[in-house]
């Protein structure tokens, strides 16, 4: 057989091959495809980032703020802010723009619902050692970091989150970036449905609690709470301490030692009478009494730390009209405390200061406590 004819022959062979598999030709097309789309919905996310891992928000995009979790790493790294607000549930009701007229303060708001300890120290990691203007990690600076402190919280354990935190948003690891960039939520929800239905955003109020105000009201906190069953043996005086030392010494001290320009101005919520029932009927009056006296003196203890003592507050505490449930206040109590701040009512004086110590706050708290009669609110169920 010529070559020539060989040659023909053994291109006929191939061609019925590929007449006979036209799968892989679809199945390289299709993969091609796939790959083409994870590049533009990749960098459809880069572009619009709206978790703020990369960049600033795009002027005019309106970013739909409302996964803390996720959101919060990337606020930290790349908004100009001076201050920050810190702390649980307690804290979501703080607008912003009253610490610029209160303080003149250019704050941001990076609150954690049920917030531990722990919860703190990952978003503190960020917030002082991150700048993304620099190719190298430096501190930030930051003038005050308003820290609420939820003491029950304070009895877990030091690596204790109050979710599951998405590592890859809070490491500078950006080999595990694709579970951002190529997920379907975040394209979905937080690229394509606020441009189908834009609305401005306001950082002042992000993560703002959705209460409106009929909910501030007696009847809708005691139709919602149960009071715990008595419990006889009582808790030990210093029951708690052990576990709150080991967080504070672990995710809260280190940040106020290594950050001494930076003024920590920490504040315990003023949560509802119902919330002092429950400490009594689960019999650890004293031991919740004791942790405050601990966190307040130990950071008291640090020249760039104020403890304000909101609790005791009577008329705001006794008013179930001013809750949503047993402890979550109105806006009001959180505009309340922003005002304190600016003028120092309510701050806890340390020993040897003029002014009021921890021992008389809580001294009017177990007044409070011991004299009001729960018996006959509890009955207005």
């Amino acid at each position: 057989m010529s070559d020539k004819k060989k040659n023909f022959s053994e291109q006929k062979i191939l061609n019925r091959k590929k007449e006979k598999n036209p799968f892989k030709r679809a199945a390289v097309l299709a993969l091609g495809m796939a790959f083409s789309a994870c590049l533009l919905a990749a960098a459809l996310v880069v572009y619009v980032d709206p978790f703020f891992h990369y960049h600033s928000p795009l002027k005019g995009f309106p970013y739909l703020v409302d996964n803390q979790l996720s959101q919060n790493p990337g606020m930290a790294a790349h908004m100009e802010y001076d201050s920050v607000i810190l702390g649980s549930s307690m804290t979501v009701n703080f607008q912003t723009s009253w610490f610029k007229e209160l303080m003149g303060l250019n704050a941001i708001k990076l609150s954690y619902s049920g917030a531990f300890p722990k919860d703190q120290a990952n978003i503190m990691d960020i917030i002082f050692e991150r700048d993304p203007g620099s190719s190298k990690k430096e501190k930030k600076k930051v003038k005050k970091v308003f820290l609420g402190v939820d003491v029950i919280t304070y009895t877990g354990g030091v690596d204790e989150t109050k979710y599951p935190v998405p590592e890859y948003l809070y490491d500078d690891n950006y080999l595990n970036d694709i579970k951002y960039l190529l997920n379907k939520d975040v394209i979905l929800n937080y690229i394509l449905r606020p441009m189908a239905d834009p609305d401005p955003t306001d950082l002042s109020n992000v993560y703002a609690s959705w209460w409106t105000e009929e909910y501030y009201s007696e009847q809708w906190v005691l139709h919602n709470y149960t009071s715990p069953e008595q419990v006889v043996e009582e808790t030990a005086r210093g029951a708690y301490l052990a576990s709150v030392e080991k967080n504070l010494a672990v995710n809260i001290c280190p940040y106020i030692e290594q950050n001494p320009e930076t003024e920590f101005i920490v504040f315990f919520p003023p949560y509802s009478i119902l919330f002092w029932n429950d400490v009594l009927k689960e019999n650890h009056l004293e031991a919740t009494m004791e942790e405050y006296r601990y966190i307040t003196e130990r950071l008291n203890a640090y020249e760039n730390v104020k403890v304000y003592f909101f609790p005791d507050r009577e008329e705001i505490i006794c008013d179930l009209n001013h809750y949503a449930d047993y402890s979550h206040y109105h806006p009001r109590y959180n505009r309340y405390m922003a005002e304190c701040f600016a003028s120092g009512e309510c701050l806890v004086a340390r020993e040897g200061e003029k002014g009021k110590g921890i021992e008389e706050y809580l001294l009017h708290m177990r007044e409070i406590v011991e004299n009001f009669d729960f018996e006959e609110l509890l009955l207005r169920k």
